[in-house]
């Protein structure tokens, strides 16, 4: 292998001084470019002596001159620490060698977490290194022999008294960040990878649009998209056109043409109130809105602009057919460059703005999110490369368009890997989903928990048969829930974690390699987490009242940093400022990072309420509540807790109910009493039970936020 397939960032960053070594990943390839970084060095290496190795491996250590071990049984590793530090002097390097293990692919850390326990005990400087695989890891559309064999990122270096788990974990992601950044990939078009991803899969994939079970190549979909592309350039000057379509085959070609034209997608969401809609419109600046006739009739509480302003897809492309012929010939005989230089896609690229969503507004006014042609390119090589889609499978696209997951997930992720798009424009008709499932053989089913309540009520097991991973977001996924819908579908739903900031996803949670030849196996998933960190993406905690640093095994807000996170909010650089420090973005949430590295969300920042002093988080104690109330999580939400001012604590909880009661305050006692029998602290429990008809959620079946404080807030006024 040539040393220029190798690329070695932060070189800079290599102490001078004795230091252990321990890369994230390394293979026996890797072996003599390590060692290279320190010419001149005494090199001694270091394996666990349990850990399984490839025959190349073993026979570079065996032959090495210096070598040690240690095992991740050792009772006194500090003891086996004091012994190893004999090898840092006068600069000498201690290098770990990772041993084998069965682990999913994009991963930045293959080392069981016994093993790095031990390491990080031995009371020694620990350099962390990142090691990044772009030819194992590439989009479908990228030439694997053209990209580095490696891109080895050197870490910050952790001091004797700073080395631990959460330490090393934290240097080693924020080096893997940097690695896969530099990906030349990321500074190109999405419009471009999109035509190039319907040329590649333009006869082996196609769309089924479940409505009226129609059919249509990537490749058809291609000419249709460019012929449209013409009209919507006549049509408007402005930089931005509107979109207002359900999943489907005009959503995806709607979306594909505003690309196309070199113009932004903005699609709106159409099951938002009045004034929101009207607020995102008047954001976006749009004066031009895709959709259809039918869909017009349909959604006619949506406040639709004139007539004049709406471009009807289905009258449009009948028009355009000769057109189409004409681009179907021509998208099958010139190559990809020559039609994206034809129609200059190549001119907005990179950190070029590529679609605008809105957040959800569950806790606020929707906030305009503007998404680069680079966040999406590195979402999805990052959501593609963990899961490893097999050629020929089908995915279920039925979120919303305007839903950030619906975006990225279901229509630039299949078009730009190769994967069949069966669409269905309701996420609520789960008996249509599953015929859809049964007769596609569809294998990939991304859902909401409260979506899926709607398969346990309606679906015959047998048509579920097919499906291989069901993934759920947006909201937290009930256990009992989780346990239901595997017992029934023979299949347990995994839980993942993602925001609109983040285009959108972060982390998510996936089955289990399998394990060969006695490998140890790293396991993929985490009951109660929302899995591990996608490639390329960094975090950080604080401290939610000092702001300050903490350790990622402590509760603190998350921070994430990668390509997929965004530049700032439409035309609001103060909220943007809020957010964003250095390329860092605040979330809101709040949670904590295992040994193991799996993600734990334990609540929004606004979903808590400082009492006396102490943080109190509102999703946990909505569990103990249900819990003490026997409530069935795979029903309807029946609860929600609001923190509402106090005069002596500061704030105190309310909780909405939709349980009547006989007496308010008689309720309040028995449930406090319940509540302690739990071991929950007399902090947590409700000061006072507001009863209401209906529990307000979004329609992805998030909490709406909001509206709950809105009634707590009516309530006290009262």
């Amino acid at each position: 292998m040539s040393s220029a397939s190798i690329q070695i960032l932060h070189q800079e960053r290599i102490p001078q001084s004795g230091v252990l070594v321990i890369p994230g990943r390394l293979d026996f390839s890797l072996l003599l470019h390590l060692a290279k970084l320190f010419d001149g060095r005494r090199i001694t290496w270091l394996i666990e002596e349990h850990a399984a190795y490839d025959p190349g491996t073993r026979g570079f250590l065996q032959q090495s001159k210096s070598g040690a071990a240690f095992s991740c049984a050792d009772a006194a590793p500090a003891n086996a620490g004091s012994q190893l530090s004999e090898y840092l002097a006068d600069g000498g390097v201690i290098i770990y060698a990772p041993g084998r293990v069965a682990t999913r692919n994009a991963l930045p850390c293959h080392i069981p977490s016994s093993h790095l326990r031990v390491m990080c005990a031995f009371g020694l400087p620990i350099l962390p290194i990142a090691v990044d695989m772009p030819q194992t890891s590439c989009l479908s559309i990228e030439r694997a022999s053209s990209l580095p064999h490696a891109v080895i990122s050197i870490g910050q270096p952790l001091a004797a008294a700073d080395a631990s788990i959460a330490g090393f974990q934290q240097n080693l992601y924020e080096a893997a960040e940097e690695a896969f950044s530099a990906r030349p990939t990321f500074k190109g078009s999405l419009a471009m990878a999109l035509l190039e991803g319907l040329k590649k899969h333009g006869s082996s994939n196609k769309i089924v649009d479940g409505a009226d079970d129609s059919e249509m190549s990537f490749a058809s979909i291609l000419a249709a998209a460019i012929a449209f592309s013409k009209t919507i350039k006549q049509e408007t000057d402005n930089a931005r056109v509107a979109i207002v379509l359900p999943p489907g085959k005009a959503g995806l070609i709607a979306n594909l043409a505003v690309l196309f034209a070199g113009k932004t997608p903005v699609n709106l969401n159409f099951t938002a109130g009045h004034e929101a809609i009207k607020s995102t419109i008047r954001q976006a600046g749009v004066d031009r809105f895709i959709t259809a006739d039918p869909f017009v009739r349909k959604v006619s509480s949506f406040p639709w602009p004139p007539n004049r302003d709406l471009i009807l897809i289905e009258r449009e492309l009948p028009a355009l057919r000769k057109k189409i012929i004409t681009w179907s010939i021509l998208s099958r005989v010139l190559p990809a460059r020559v039609l994206g230089f034809m129609l200059g896609l190549k001119r907005r690229k990179g950190d070029d703005e590529a679609s605008l969503l809105f957040t959800s507004g569950s806790s606020g006014d929707p906030k305009g999110v503007v998404m680069s042609h680079r966040n999406f390119l590195a979402n999805v090589c990052q959501f593609s490369s963990r899961i490893e889609v097999p050629f020929g499978s089908s995915i279920l696209g039925s979120l919303p368009l305007f839903h950030s997951f619906g975006c990225t997930v279901t229509l630039w992720f299949p078009i730009i890997e190769g994967i069949n798009l069966i669409t269905y424009p309701s996420a609520l008709d789960t008996k249509r989903h599953a015929e859809l499932i049964a007769f596609h053989q569809i294998n990939i089913l991304l859902s909401t928990p409260t979506f899926l309540r709607g398969y346990m009520k309606r679906v015959d097991p047998a048509q579920l048969t097919s499906l291989k991973l069901v993934v759920t977001g947006a909201e937290k996924l009930p256990r009992s829930l989780a346990s239901a819908f595997q017992e029934k579908f023979h299949i347990r739903p995994l839980e993942g974690y993602g925001l609109t900031e983040t285009s959108p996803a972060t982390n998510f949670n996936l089955p289990d390699p399998a394990a060969e030849h006695e490998t140890a196996v790293l396991a993929s998933a985490r009951e109660g987490s929302v899995g591990q960190l996608l490639p390329g993406v960094a975090i950080r905690l604080t401290d939610p009242v000092t702001a300050r640093t903490v350790p990622l095994n402590h509760q603190g807000i998350i921070w994430f940093k990668g390509p997929n996170v965004f530049k700032g909010y439409l035309g609001n650089p103060k909220q943007s400022a809020e957010v964003l420090q250095d390329g860092w973005f605040r979330t809101g949430d709040v949670g904590r990072v295992d040994d193991d590295g799996f993600l734990y969300i334990e609540g929004r920042i606004s979903r808590f309420s400082k009492i006396a002093g102490e943080m109190v988080p509102h999703e946990t104690v909505e569990a103990a509540i249900n819990k003490v109330l026997g409530l069935d999580s795979e029903a309807e939400r029946k609860i929600a807790v609001v923190g509402i001012p106090d005069a002596q604590k500061g704030e105190a909880i309310l909780l909405l109910s939709t349980i009547a009661g006989s007496a308010q305050e008689q309720e309040c006692i028995h449930l406090r009493y319940k509540l302690l029998d739990e071991g929950i602290s007399s902090l947590w429990c409700p000061k006072q039970i507001l009863f209401v008809p209906e529990i307000p959620v979004l329609a992805s079946g998030k909490l709406d936020i909001k509206s709950c404080e809105a009634l707590a807030q009516a309530a006290g006024q009262r």
